[in-house]
Parts: structure tokens; C-alpha cells; sequence
């Protein structure tokens, strides 16, 4: 009998919890205006350290805080080359006596380069 009294009620809706007694955290609203031109205001903590972008609201493109510094740049990282890689592995040194090894292994004839497997397939 008790679970027909609930329904309709909607409980997962509603909340049946009040504010009265609670001492909300000291707040403060901060002003962010997005290139568009759209100005809004968004409650943080007194303690909280505020961000120097937000999401606009409106249009969803990056809005600044108003009367504040800019985001700092992000610091970007060189693209490492595959030389870079190389040279983190080996010495030039190195990299010179491996190729001397290689071009004297090609220059005695052991590897057999001019005929190549997918070669032979594509005469038959």
C-alpha cells in the first residue's frame, strides 16, 4: 500500500531536501566576456582560484575574465626529428662506422638487391 502513496510524485525529480539551516560557502561572481560579445557571470568560492578562461555560455567559444590577465601561453615542444631521435642513441662516430659496415657488405655483392622477391612474382 505504501509504494502506491509515492506514486507520482515524482522523487526522482524532486528533491524534498530544503537550504534552511545550511551556511553556503562565502561566494564571489566573476565577469567573463567571449569575442562574440556575449557577458556573463559565474559564482566561485572566495577561496577558489579563479581560471583566466571559460566556457561562454551562449556560444561555447572561449571567453576571457574581464579585467584580468590572459591565459599564459603553453610553453610548445620542437618537433623531434628522426635525426634528433638517432643522434639521442648513437654518436656520429657510430653512425659513421655503420655505414662504412653497410656499404662494404653492398660493395662485396653478398646482398643480392637487384633481384627483389615481389620482382620475381610480378614476371611469372
Amino acid at each position: 500500500m505504501s509504494e502506491r502513496a509515492l506514486r507520482g510524485t515524482r522523487l526522482v525529480v524532486t528533491s524534498y531536501e530544503t537550504d534552511r539551516g545550511i551556511d553556503l560557502a562565502p561566494r564571489q561572481a566573476v565577469e567573463y566576456a567571449c569575442e562574440k560579445g556575449h557577458r556573463f557571470e559565474m559564482p566561485f568560492s572566495v577561496e577558489a582560484e579563479i581560471p583566466p578562461e571559460w566556457e561562454c555560455k551562449v556560444c561555447g567559444a572561449p571567453a576571457l575574465l574581464v579585467d584580468g590577465d590572459g591565459p599564459e601561453e603553453k610553453k610548445a615542444k620542437p618537433a623531434r626529428t628522426h635525426w634528433d631521435m638517432l643522434m639521442e642513441r648513437r654518436t656520429r662516430e657510430e653512425l659513421e662506422e655503420v655505414l662504412e659496415e653497410r656499404l662494404a657488405v653492398l660493395r662485396s655483392g653478398a646482398m643480392n638487391i637487384a633481384v627483389h622477391p615481389r620482382d620475381s612474382r610480378k614476371s611469372a
